[in-house]
């Protein structure tokens, strides 16, 4: 400190430098708690004096992994309905073998839940081991995007 007669300098001896009651000025009850403690009740008006950002958002936030979303399509029912989507356009009839987009239909991933009764070639972002073993033992072709 600058100058040599401070308060403590002063009151060196006595009990309780000035605090009063030695009770007084003892605990964390003197300062209404310890830390951020009421700063939603009674040291609000501290907090919007001294610290207003202190609640709320702000800043930037980190972008969060994408995460692949699946909406599978099962074979039995690009074989059940092959003839229909050749008829409305979504497939394409190709000597012989229906050649399906699946992505066309809404789908990115076929599985391997039925039969399969005549050759197709599937075009798909991804496929399960099933659905690729019998797309293939009917004489189809497997294409991934």
């Amino acid at each position: 400190m600058i100058r040599r007669t401070r308060k403590i300098r002063k009151m060196r001896g006595s009990r309780t430098v000035g605090g009063g009651c030695s009770k007084k000025r003892r605990g964390a009850g003197h300062r209404g708690g310890r830390g951020m403690a009421g700063g939603h009740k009674h040291m609000w008006t501290w907090i919007v004096k001294y610290d207003p950002n202190h609640y709320g958002k702000y800043g930037f936030k980190r972008p969060q992994k994408t995460i692949f979303k699946f909406k599978p399509v099962n074979l039995d029912y690009l074989d059940e309905k092959a003839d229909e989507l050749v008829n409305k356009g979504l497939a394409v009839d190709e000597n012989g073998k229906i050649a399906i987009d699946v992505t066309q239909l809404g789908y990115n991933k076929v599985l391997g839940k039925g039969t399969v009764t005549r050759p197709l070639i599937v075009k798909s972002l991804k496929f399960s081991e099933t659905a690729i073993t019998k797309i293939e033992e009917a004489g189809g072709e497997v294409i991934t995007l």
